[in-house]
């Protein structure tokens, strides 16, 4: 996610090896205080503390009807046949079975519930409420992190697994550092390390997750932008990002998510269609990105790059797009279904960025409406940070899609869909 930050640490270059902790939110997740440490990298990562622990945020509170937003809505994504091939027989496929599910289940499915590494258990009742994943938040990760997700697990209806989620990105914007190694900056990886190197890191990084039971880091970033600087309130990328090269950025960021996939690990490149030059921080206020017509000149090359390599998944921004939509990118379906799947023929999971975004907010959206409003747009999966009463918020979230689909404001075809793609990037087979 863009990442909520208070300032931007005056550094050096040579702090990009470093890992510096900056405040962070959701997809980068909201941080207390800012730290760094002077190890440098080598070809492979090192173990080293990772990124700053979580703090609250309450969800917007915007007021948009779910059935007053826009009513485009994307094709149904086809599900392969998985069992019988007899002709007298029905065809078995995830969407046959999905739906005989409950809109309730359904929904459920298509939200990602945050929790603290620390506590895992917090998020037991909605996962065995039926929660399609969970977004991991901390700064140093237990050393039983991975029996505490299994013991979570046992609670998901139907064993059908879990997509658990953390930030590794490299540098300040790490969560569990402690166990898998460390990984530098971007930029420095950009700058120091040739594709092989960082396939090679990333799938030490990644090994070590799977083992601890994390299926899936909400990286990398393929935003172009070479500002050498950590990122801040005005800027949410600077060392996030490879390089201001978009060649650099597809190339590495191919590289980053060859060695997750290697690993183990399902990557999540972000975030489309690019905040690179973005005006602000969506996570502290709105944004915009750059105008389109730069977008298509350098942005896009780097997610066409990842697709091209089989990226599946992506996440979409909360910055509004000059020249497109003045609606965050999250809950536009022309970014989300006219340029991502269409035009660039994108066909695996589309998560947003946090939802509790003060962007989001001031869009005129609570977090349940900006719930209903994404997955109408195309998104298959919406996640938030940390709050008071994240159990409530779940649940109303997972309310408001099922009272969108009981108005027919949200098409129960396209919650199919998003479920269906929650699931198939996990590879799961319901007809198995």
């Amino acid at each position: 996610m863009t990442d909520r930050r208070t300032r931007s640490a005056a550094l050096g270059v040579a702090a990009l090896a470093a890992v510096t902790v900056v405040p962070l939110a959701a997809c980068g997740g909201p941080a207390q205080s800012a730290t760094s440490s002077a190890s440098g990298p080598a070809a492979a990562p090192s173990a080293s503390t990772g990124a700053a622990s979580p703090s609250a945020k309450s969800a917007g509170t915007g007021s948009p009807s779910a059935s007053t937003a826009p009513a485009q809505q994307p094709s149904k994504r086809s599900s392969a046949p998985a069992g019988s091939q007899d002709a007298a027989a029905p065809t078995c496929s995830n969407t046959s079975k999905l739906a005989t599910w409950s809109n309730q289940r359904l929904a459920m499915t298509t939200i990602a519930v945050p929790v603290d590494e620390n506590n895992v258990s917090a998020a037991t009742s909605e996962v065995a409420a039926g929660a399609g994943g969970i977004v991991l938040f901390g700064s140093s990760a237990p050393a039983n992190l991975g029996s505490q997700i299994s013991a979570l697990k046992s609670h998901v209806p139907g064993n059908l697994g879990l997509l658990v989620m953390t930030d590794e990105e490299g540098g300040g914007i790490q969560r569990m550092a402690n166990l898998v190694g460390s990984l530098p900056w971007p930029a420095y990886m950009g700058g120091n390390w040739s594709p092989a190197q960082i396939q090679q890191a990333t799938t030490s990084v990644a090994q070590k997750m799977a083992a601890a039971g994390v299926n899936m880091d909400l990286a990398p970033v393929v935003d172009v932008d070479g500002t050498n600087a950590a990122p801040s309130a005005q800027n949410p990328d600077g060392w996030r990002a490879f390089s201001g090269d978009p060649s650099v950025v597809g190339r590495d960021g191919v590289a980053y998510l060859k060695g997750m996939t290697a690993g183990g690990v399902i990557p999540v490149v972000k975030h489309f269609p690019g905040i690179g030059g973005s005006s602000y921080n969506s996570d502290l206020g709105p944004a915009h990105t750059l105008p389109w017509s730069s977008l298509q000149q350098s942005a896009l090359a780097p997610f066409q790059a990842a697709i091209a390599a089989g990226a599946p998944a992506v996440m979409i921004s909360n910055d509004t797009v000059p020249g497109v939509t003045s609606t965050p990118s999250s809950l536009s379906p022309t970014i989300i279904n006219d340029e991502l799947k269409g035009k660039l023929g994108f066909h695996g999971l589309v998560v947003t960025d946090a939802l509790d975004a003060k962007a989001i907010s001031a869009a005129g959206y609570s977090v349940p409406q900006a719930t209903v409003q994404a997955l109408r747009a195309g998104a298959d999966m919406v996640m938030f940070s940390e709050e008071p009463d994240t159990p409530g918020l779940t649940a109303q979230s997972a309310n408001a899609v099922v009272a969108a689909v009981n108005d027919g404001s949200l098409s129960r075809a396209r919650l199919i869909d998003a479920a269906n793609a929650v699931l198939t990037v996990r590879h799961v087979n319901l007809c198995g």
